[in-house]
């Protein structure tokens, strides 16, 4: 019935809809890299040590508890407090174990091992009972303020120590991070307590669903505090994504805001950190072995000397985390790094007159200095760039000022070096550095090692080369192309008009490599200029490698700089550089960053759906299909234009105004705009999506009304359909009452469900009524139509005492159908609390906050009502007419304000339905 009342057409646009779901969906999901990340194995058998809290915080806080992590004689010996370490609190995010720490902890472990615990770290992480707070925000401050007495615990434990701390370091997964960030909100933390704060996968711009009001306010508070206070925030804060694997939260949502210029904040993707160059998913972050590893490194550098604890120069913290965390020079962190090097010993030094030079060092028993005399070289080229295979940590450039052949001491250029997976590199601006004589490239004597060095003389012109990129709606059949024909080393191909999330693109690159018998390695580094998200491509030449090309963050609007594709390459291929749009990959960022505004536009569509059936009720008696209305009245057109004009119009001085006198929160598609998140089309990509949607959903709840209602006449005996329509049944008190209880001595949610499930329940006897009627009229038709003519001629003279006909019953299953579909959202997205306070059961009996209370307060008596409600006794109602034209603004509302903030999709469903059950009196 459903299916036939659809035109083949719009089934065929339906499924077209469904495919290109799938393809956003699959290149969320499945569309990235396969996990690099090597598993950080424990040495000895982990354990954690409860850390005993005072009497009153325990009972505060019964679901949460401190551990402190060990292995083996660490663990052993630390039984016996006091401490002597260096604190780190770990803090695990939505639905995280404080377990999760053990990757992190055992490294430091076995690094302080390294260094015979000249100095070590002890690390603490807090126990949130594995709370689901990205989906619940009412426990956040509750959580905050549990740390910050943990602080204060941890701190105690070093009491009466030599070099005892004075504050700890944090680590933050996920929202455990933003739990961190909202220490400095409460009125009586202070902010010297926190000495580093490292968020991993921590989404600090907005909540990944907005599922209820207490997760939005938590964090405009917490965020509204940092942009306000940010010249008197000097807690050196960063931010690690992890890429496109982590499709719970996406990268863009990672980066904090540089509100100021003595902000010391530094945000950054996996895949951009040196030696790590991966991208990992949202759990595999806390585990990455080369992430933690890299974590550790900067943990360790980051310690003081003379207090034996993490330094309090806000300035070394900055430059230790650049260090390891954004450009490594491939050479141990020093604060004060020596800039002028001895070039003395026995060495030999060979002068280099060539403008392209390399030398394979195997077995070599003298140091060599090759000396490179710049005079002639600035005279034809404009910039040199040099790479070696050795990665060891020593200086191994250097610039001569005023020498002729050879000098004493040189400028060591190594710091201005970059660390890539097989080589390091070097580039210099001649013109940057007129004091230098002579370029020194230094190679030691090793034994059983073998290595290469390269360098070379060129002009800028001849390795910048400029590749436009496909139109966006190009849907992949045009491509790009460019061809890299000289003998380089390195290149830079500038993608020019790329710098939008919604662009994506495949880039294909083609090596080909004469007469090379060994296995040459080239590496394709995308740089984004406006954000660290840069990503590497490791590739055995000759070969053919595709390269993905999306943005986590797009390029700010006061941005001139272009994203480049660096190619580290070898002089002896040629390759061949094709961009060409990729469509799945469009589809797979809308999905990314709009995928949680879906729920809003599919209520949207069955709201407009809903409105057209009222009407249809209203105009003819009758009501139709829902799958016709929403084919008829579903159209973007009756919404968009309306959003579109709202957000022009609130950009005069006048209408802010007026808007700010009305109390009107702010409309959802000017915060998208200030998150760089407007797409073009995508609002309408939504609604055909939410259509789509709506419909299949509408499918679905009729097919599995009727199965229910078959299964209902095989379990029961047939039913008949009720003789007299009454508004308000014997019981219908009772039950709202009981409800009412329920939600006020429990959750809102779970009466919700309740109500949901007992209105279903009404629906599935309606249709089991029904299809009786209809099978005894297969049977016996003359007295099936005696019975009609009956019902009509009762329903005519009766006005108090409707009896229920059988094509009033069809019309009333068709509104209820629409009902069922708006209330399973409204479910759907009070769901979250209901499994919150299931999983806290033990804990406390009551929701407390409860988001969903309020809305089950009134949904509760006017569903009760809706159940016993049939369209012969509302076709009449004077309200019925201005019922059937409140769904279409409220349709435009729900996009308006509902996209970005869905807790509140239902209010703007239950207002239509409280006016349909009140139809019922007026």
């Amino acid at each position: 019935m459903f299916l036939q009342s659809v035109s083949l057409w719009n089934l065929a646009f339906y499924a077209l809809m469904v495919f290109m779901a799938t393809l956003g969906l699959w290149d969320v999901f499945f569309g990235f890299e396969e996990n690099k990340c090597s598993m950080s194995y424990m040495f000895e058998y982990p354990e954690y040590q409860k850390i005993e809290l005072p009497k009153k915080l325990a009972k505060r806080y019964p679901a949460y508890e401190l551990y402190l992590y060990g292995e083996g004689s660490y663990a052993e010996e630390h039984k016996i407090l006091p401490l002597t370490g260096i604190p780190v609190l770990f803090l695990p995010g939505n639905a995280g174990s404080y377990k999760q720490v053990r990757s992190v902890g055992s490294i430091a472990l076995r690094k302080a091992e390294d260094i015979d615990f000249k100095y070590h770290f002890d690390f603490f992480s807090v126990n949130f009972n594995e709370e689901l707070v990205a989906l619940y925000g009412g426990s956040l401050q509750k959580q905050t303020k549990f740390v910050h007495e943990c602080i204060k615990t941890i701190l105690k434990l070093y009491k009466g120590q030599e070099f005892a701390p004075k504050s700890v370091a944090i680590i933050g997964h996920s929202m455990g991070g933003l739990v961190a960030r909202a220490l400095l909100t409460l009125k009586n933390f202070k902010q010297d307590l926190i000495n580093l704060l490292i968020t991993q996968a921590t989404p600090h711009v907005a909540p990944v669903m907005p599922l209820d009001r207490f997760i939005t306010d938590f964090y405009m508070t917490v965020n509204n505090y940092w942009i306000l206070n940010a010249r008197h925030i000097n807690l050196t804060t960063l931010s690690v994504a992890g890429g496109f694997r982590d499709y719970q939260v996406r990268s863009g949502l990672t980066f904090l805001p540089k509100l100021s210029h003595h902000t010391s904040t530094l945000s950054v993707v996996s895949s951009a950190v040196p030696k790590t160059w991966v991208s990992t998913d949202h759990l595999s972050i806390v585990w990455c072995k080369q992430l933690q590893l890299t974590t550790i490194r900067a943990f360790f550098d980051l310690i003081d000397a003379d207090t034996k604890q993490i330094t309090q120069n806000p300035k070394k913290k900055l430059s230790v985390l650049n260090h390891h965390f954004i450009r490594h020079p491939a050479k141990h962190f020093e604060e004060n790094p020596a800039i002028i090097s001895d070039l003395t010993g026995t060495s030999m030094w060979v002068p280099v007159k060539v403008s392209k030079w390399t030398y394979v060092a195997y077995n070599e028993s003298d140091k060599i200095y090759f000396t490179f005399p710049l005079a002639n070289h600035r005279k034809i080229y404009t910039h040199v760039y040099c790479q070696s295979t050795m990665l060891d940590t020593n200086s191994w450039i250097f610039g001569c000022i005023n020498s002729t052949s050879m000098c004493r001491q040189g400028i060591d250029l190594s710091w201005k070096a970059e660390l890539l997976p097989t080589i390091k590199s070097l580039m210099l601006r001649l013109q940057d550095y007129p004091s230098l004589s002579h370029l020194v490239v230094y190679v030691p004597s090793i034994h059983g090692s073998k290595f290469v060095v390269d360098c070379e003389f060129f002009k800028k012109e001849t390795r910048s080369i400029q590749l436009p990129v496909t139109h966006l709606f190009s849907f992949g059949l045009s491509s790009r192309k460019v061809i890299l024909n000289t003998s380089g080393l390195f290149y830079n191909i500038e993608l020019l008009n790329f710098g939008q999330i919604y662009q994506a693109f495949k880039i294909n690159v083609v090596s080909k490599c004469s007469g090379v018998k060994e296995e040459i390695t080239s590496i394709y580094k995308l740089h984004i200029p406006w954000s660290y998200e840069d990503s590497l491509t490791i590739a055995q030449v000759p070969s053919s490698t595709e390269i993905s090309l999306k943005l986590h963050i797009a390029q700010p609007e006061n941005d001139s700089h272009v994203a480049l594709l660096k190619m580290y390459t070898s002089s002896d291929c040629q390759y061949e550089v094709t961009v060409k749009t990729s469509f799945s990959q469009i589809l797979g960022q809308v999905v990314r960053f709009h995928g949680g505004a879906l729920p809003a536009y599919v209520t949207s569509s069955i709201l407009l759906a809903y409105g057209g059936q009222l009407y249809s009720l209203f105009s003819t008696g009758h009501c139709l299909e829902y799958a016709i209305m929403l084919d008829k009245e579903a159209k973007p057109y009756k919404v968009d234009p309306f959003v579109i004009m709202i957000k022009f119009l609130l950009g005069y001085n006048w209408f802010k105004e007026l808007w700010d006198v009305l109390m009107l929160p702010e409309l959802d598609a000017i915060l998208l705009t200030s998150q760089s998140m407007c797409f073009p089309l995508v609002s309408l990509i939504l609604f055909l999506f939410g259509t789509c949607t709506a419909y299949w959903g509408g499918l679905l709840s009729s097919t599995s009304v009727r199965l229910l209602s078959s299964l209902w006449l095989a379990l029961k005996r047939p039913s008949e359909l009720p003789k007299d329509i009454k508004m308000i049944s014997v019981d219908l008190p009772f039950l709202t009452i009981v409800l009412i209880l329920v939600s006020w001595t429990t959750c809102g949610a779970f009466a919700i469900l309740l109500t949901y499930l007992y209105y279903v329940f009404k629906i599935v006897h309606l249709q089991a009524s029904l299809t009786t009627y209809k099978n005894s009229q297969t049977v016996n038709p003359k007295h099936s139509r005696r019975s009609e003519k009956k019902s009509n001629h009762h329903k005519d003279s009766t006005v108090h005492h409707l009896r229920l006909s059988a094509s009033d019953a069809e019309d009333s299953l068709r509104m209820h159908s629409t009902v069922i579909n708006l209330l399973t959202w409204i479910v759907l997205l009070s769901m979250p609390s209901l499994i919150y306070w299931l999983k806290n059961l033990r804990y406390y009996f009551k929701l407390n906050p409860d988001p969903c209370k309020p809305l089950a307060f009134i949904l509760i008596p006017t569903v009760a009502i809706l159940g016993n409600t049939h369209t012969v006794s509302i076709k009449s109602s004077k309200l019925l007419k201005i019922t059937s034209q409140f769904p279409l603004p409220l349709a435009v509302g729900v996009i308006a304000f509902g996209s970005a903030h869905l807790y509140r999709v239902p209010c703007f469903i239950f207002i239509p339905l409280l006016l349909h059950a009140l139809c019922n009196f007026m």
